[in-house]
């Protein structure tokens, strides 16, 4: 039997480290919001959600194994900057804003019937 080396992380002390950046309930009701809307269209089938230190990313999917199609960030705040929202195509910022509703709307737009 081999041995294995785990470290344990106790999860409350993991949130609370500073600078820590989440999507608050608002927010991810916001982001689910507009998922769920693009799920029942066919346009989108999964998504991520990923935490680091810089911040939290909600990454949209039209196929599990593809690139995501739309990645929407919360960016920590800098000593330059508050803190900020981008949508990315996953390679190159679309769009930047102060707020969430800044950066959905054009996401939401595109839902909009012509």
């Amino acid at each position: 039997m081999t041995h294995i080396d785990a470290n344990l992380i106790h999860l409350a002390e993991y949130r609370r480290r500073p600078g820590r950046v989440f999507f608050d309930r608002q927010e991810l009701r916001k982001i689910l919001a507009i998922y769920s809307a693009r799920v029942a269209r066919g346009e989108w089938r999964d998504y991520a959600i990923d935490v680091r230190d810089n911040g939290a990313a909600f990454s949209v999917f039209r196929h599990s194994h593809d690139w995501p199609l739309y990645v929407i960030a919360k960016l920590a705040p800098t000593k330059h900057r508050q803190e900020a929202y981008v949508v990315s195509d996953g390679r190159r910022p679309l769009w930047r804003g102060r707020s969430i509703d800044d950066v959905l709307k054009p996401l939401e737009e595109a839902l909009e019937p012509a």
